[in-house]
C-alpha cells in the first residue's frame, strides 16, 4: 500500500514516530496525481483526447513547490525537536472557491481565471498553520452553482473515481474525487445546499456541513452568504475530525462566526451511541417535486437500495444501544428545494454583482463606449451559464413587485423547515432526537451528462441535503455500502445546533461496526486499474 492510501491519522503517528518524512508522503500523492489525475482543467483545453475519459481531472492549480517547502519545514522541525502542528505533514487539496494568497483562485469561472489572491481564506491559513501541505486548487461547478462539477469553465471536469463514467457530485466533487483517488488524505469543500456531503456519498467518502458559523467564510468567494459552510472531507470519520478541530473557531475577520469553543472532537469519538434517541423520517424516504403540466407536486420514492442502506444502519446503531424512532415528521423538507430555488438565487445575484471588470478578474478586450457597455461585455464574455441564469432569476424573485410573492415566502418556508429540526431535537418534546437518519442523496452518481442543463432537475439532486443548511445545522455524510452497479451510497446524521461532536460520535460507532463489511474491501475503479 503506497503511503498516499493511508488515512491522515495514520500518517501523522507514522511521521511523529519518524518512520516516515513529509516530503515522502508528499512524494508518494504527488505519484498518484501523475498516476490518475491527468491534465489540470483548463480554459483552453481543445479537443478532448481519448485518454481524458481515464483520469479522474480533480486538479485545476498544482501547487507542488509550496507544498514540498512546507514538507521540508515539517521535517525540519521534527528533526531540531521543535512542536509541530495537528496535521503535520498531511497533504490536502482546497476547493478553487477559496482564496489562497499567491495563487490562482478562480471559483471555476473564466471571469477569476486571472485572479491571484492577495490574502489567505481562514479555513486554509489554519490548515497550513497545523502544519498541513497544500497540494493545489481542484475544480468545481462554476461559483459552486451545480450538483454534479459539470458547469465549470475549466475542462476536462472531474470525473468519479468509482466509475469514471459518473459525475463525482458538486459543487465540491474535485475535493471528493481527490481524496478518493488517493490523491490527498483531506479536502477542503463548501456546503450550501449538500455541496460537500452530496458529492461525499457519491464518491464514497466522509464529509461535513458544520453547524452555520461554526468555520469561518473569510476568504471564501460566496455563492449564498446565509448558507455557504466550509467543512472537511476525509476518507474516515477520524480524519474528518481532525481537520475539523482545527479549522473551527471563532474569527475576527468573520463576524458570522461562531465566538464559542472548539470541543475537542476526538475525545468523545469512541463512546459509542448506547441511550442515544437516532429518528428516521418517512420524508426522507421520497422526493416530492413540482409537476409543471399539471401545476402540482408529484412523489416518488427513493431507490430500495438506498432505503434498505438506511434502515440497515439503523438496526446496527440499534444493536449497539440506540433507540430508534421511527415516524418522525419532517413535512416542510418538500419545500426545501423551491425555497432554497428563490433565496440561494438572491443571494448569488447580490454576491455576484462586483464582478464587473473594474476591480480584479477578467476585463473584456472589446472597445466600448461607456461604462455600462464594459461591464455588459465583460458579464456576457466571462460568467458561464449558470451564474447568468442566476442574475436573472435573483433580480426577478427580488423584485419590489415580486419580493413578497417570492422571496418574503421563501423566507418563512426557511422559518418552517428549521422549525421542524428544532421540534424533532427538542430534549422536552415527543421525539427528543439527539440525530436524525437519512440517506444523503435520491440516487448514486448519475452518468455525466445525463441530466446537466436541467437546472430543476439538477437542483433536485440537493432534496435530502438542503434542509440543514436552511436550518443552520450540522450534518455528516457517511459511506453505508454499494448499489447493484458497484456505486458509493451514503447516509446522514443531522443534529441540532453545534451537535458536531456527537454526530461525529454516531458516525463513527457505525464505521467501526462495519468495519470487515465486504463493500468496505471495494476500491474505486481508478485504484482498481493501479492495482492490476
Amino acid at each position: 500500500m503506497e503511503l498516499c492510501d493511508l488515512s491522515a491519522y495514520e500518517l501523522s503517528l507514522l511521521l511523529r514516530q519518524r518512520r516516515v518524512s513529509a516530503v515522502e508522503i508528499l512524494e508518494s500523492c504527488l505519484r498518484r496525481i501523475a498516476q490518475v489525475d491527468g491534465r489540470p482543467g483548463s480554459l483552453e483545453p481543445g479537443e478532448p483526447l481519448p485518454e481524458d475519459a481515464e483520469r479522474v481531472h480533480a486538479f485545476i492549480t498544482l501547487t507542488a513547490e509550496r507544498a514540498r517547502a512546507q514538507a521540508e519545514e515539517v521535517d525540519r522541525r521534527l528533526a531540531a525537536g521543535e512542536p509541530v502542528g495537528l496535521l503535520a505533514g498531511i497533504p490536502f487539496t482546497v476547493k478553487d472557491i477559496f482564496c489562497v494568497k499567491g495563487t490562482p483562485s478562480t471559483a471555476g469561472s473564466r471571469i477569476l481565471a486571472n485572479f491571484v489572491a492577495p490574502y489567505t481564506a481562514t479555513p486554509v491559513a489554519r490548515m497550513e498553520a497545523a502544519g498541513a501541505l497544500m497540494l493545489g486548487k481542484v475544480n468545481l461547478d462554476e461559483f459552486t452553482y451545480g450538483s454534479s462539477n459539470e458547469s465549470s469553465a475549466f475542462r476536462p471536469t472531474p470525473r468519479n473515481p468509482w466509475n469514471l463514467d459518473r459525475v463525482p457530485g458538486g459543487s465540491s466533487g474535485g475535493s471528493t474525487a481527490s481524496v478518493a483517488a488517493g490523491e490527498a488524505p483531506l479536502s477542503l469543500g463548501t456546503d450550501t445546499a449538500g455541496s460537500i456531503r452530496q458529492p461525499a456519498a457519491f464518491c464514497g467518502v466522509v464529509g461535513i456541513k458544520p453547524t452555520y458559523g461554526r468555520v469561518s467564510r473569510y476568504g471564501l468567494i460566496a455563492f449564498g452568504s446565509s448558507l455557504d459552510c466550509p467543512g472537511p472531507i476525509a476518507r474516515n470519520v477520524v480524519d474528518a475530525a481532525l481537520m475539523l478541530q482545527v479549522i473551527a473557531g471563532p474569527d475576527p475577520h468573520d463576524s458570522t462566526a461562531a465566538n464559542l469553543p472548539v470541543p475537542d472532537y476526538l475525545a468523545t469519538l469512541d463512546e459509542g451511541v448506547r441511550g442515544l434517541r437516532i429518528g428516521l423520517s418517512p420524508d426522507y424516504f421520497r422526493i416530492t417535486f413540482p409537476d409543471a403540466v399539471r401545476g402540482e407536486y408529484d412523489q416518488q420514492p427513493i431507490p430500495g437500495e438506498i432505503e434498505a442502506a438506511v434502515r440497515r444502519a439503523a438496526d446496527i446503531l440499534a444493536d449497539l444501544g440506540a433507540e430508534i424512532v421511527e415516524g418522525v415528521p419532517m413535512p416542510n423538507t418538500r419545500y426545501g428545494i423551491p425555497a432554497y430555488f428563490v433565496i440561494s438565487r438572491v443571494e448569488a445575484a447580490s454576491n455576484l454583482h462586483r464582478y464587473d471588470g473594474v476591480k480584479y478578474g477578467y476585463r473584456t478586450p472589446q472597445p466600448v463606449q461607456d461604462l455600462h457597455e464594459m461591464y455588459r461585455k465583460t458579464r456576457n464574455e466571462g460568467f458561464g451559464l449558470q451564474p447568468k441564469l442566476r442574475i436573472l432569476m435573483g433580480m426577478y424573485v427580488s423584485a419590489a413587485q415580486y419580493s413578497a410573492q417570492y422571496y418574503q415566502r421563501a423566507l418563512r418556508v426557511r422559518t418552517l423547515i428549521r422549525r421542524d429540526f428544532e421540534q424533532a431535537f427538542d430534549p422536552q418534546g415527543k421525539y427528543r432526537l439527539h440525530a436524525l437518519l437519512t440517506p444523503t442523496t435520491p440516487t448514486t452518481a448519475f452518468r455525466m451528462g445525463a441530466i446537466y442543463g436541467d437546472s430543476v432537475l439538477m437542483q433536485y439532486a440537493d432534496q435530502l441535503t438542503v434542509p440543514a443548511n436552511h436550518a443552520g445545522i450540522p450534518g455528516i455524510s457517511i459511506p453505508a455500502g454499494l448499489d447493484g452497479e458497484g456505486l458509493p451510497i451514503g447516509i446522514q446524521f443531522l443534529g441540532p445546533d453545534f451537535s458536531e461532536a456527537l454526530l461525529l460520535r454516531i458516525a463513527r460507532a457505525f464505521e467501526r461496526a462495519t468495519e470487515e463489511a465486504p463493500w468496505r474491501k471495494v476500491k474505486p475503479q481508478v485504484l482498481q486499474r493501479l492495482a492490476a
